[in-house]
């Protein structure tokens, strides 16, 4: 018997991507849910028939919530409610169920999942893969949080995260709170900062007088020499003169107390400006 899937915000940017994997997944029945007149046009051009919410959520064993962070913890409490025990509630990001107070029921499971997307160095061949930032033709990794229920709940949240997110490698099952500390600190909070900043560099050098195709073939390229040095994919040093470079970087771009943005009370702070739309 296939599993039914409610898959609320399916016309909306991860729930486009979602439901494109399980509207052809074998053992799945997906069942579409939107409420914007955007989300429904974009169901329906894509050839889906839109469910109702309430109806859906009540005969769903699983349901999934692709919505925006600072909505997730009102339709939650809303969506359980309707929910029939014995099932899964799946929440794609952190932020909610850590930061705000999560709706509960004792018969039903929760799981928090959020795919990694394909890492920079892989093994793709195909072009259409290669090209693949957010994942679904590329492989990825994907990481998964039992928040509530049984080892036989995690056994089937996995089977639909591998499903919702295929193809996947690698499924990490750490905590909510592991989660938290993966986004929004480090992957937004730390990594993207940096990234602004890259982009913003490389921005200061054409403004210095470089041609901006060189600037940026020369940045992206010494960040792929970079990333497999300092994350084992080489046999390779930095060199001692690059090692000073950063070294007065770190001095002069960082402050001393910067890794206190992965204390338990900055990560909590940091999703509940999400949550809150406050950030």
């Amino acid at each position: 018997m296939a599993i039914r899937i409610a898959l609320l915000g399916a016309g909306g940017k991860m729930g486009t991507r979602i439901s494109e994997k399980l509207r052809d997944a074998e053992g799945f029945e997906l069942l579409p849910v939107e409420s914007g007149a955007a989300g429904l046009d974009q169901l329906r051009r894509r050839g889906l028939t839109p469910a109702a919410a309430e109806e859906a959520v009540r005969t769903a064993d699983a349901v999934v919530l692709a919505i925006p962070d600072v909505a997730i913890a009102k339709e939650a409490a809303r969506v359980v409610t309707w929910m029939r025990s014995g099932a899964m509630l799946v929440c794609l990001d952190p932020a909610a169920p850590h930061g705000e107070a999560f709706p509960r029921r004792d018969d039903i499971a929760c799981l928090v999942t959020h795919p990694c997307h394909p890492p920079v160095i892989n093994d793709e061949t195909d072009p259409e893969a290669k090209a693949d930032c957010f994942g679904g033709k590329a492989k990825q990794h994907v990481v998964c949080a039992l928040m509530r229920g049984s080892e036989a709940d995690y056994d089937k949240g996995e089977k639909l995260v591998r499903a919702m997110f295929a193809p996947v490698m690698r499924v990490h099952r750490i905590t909510v709170e592991q989660m938290a500390i993966l986004e929004p600190a480090l992957s937004e909070t730390v990594v993207l900062t940096f990234m602004f900043a890259m982009r913003e560099a490389m921005e200061e050098a054409v403004r210095a007088g470089v041609p901006a195709e060189a600037a940026r073939d020369f940045l992206l390229g010494h960040l792929h020499v970079d990333i497999g040095i300092l994350f084992g994919f080489i046999d390779a040093r930095v060199s001692e003169g690059a090692k000073l470079a950063a070294r007065r970087g770190m001095e002069r771009l960082l402050r001393p107390d910067w890794k206190d943005v992965f204390r338990p009370d900055s990560v909590l702070e940091q999703v509940r400006a999400i949550t809150r739309a406050a950030g």
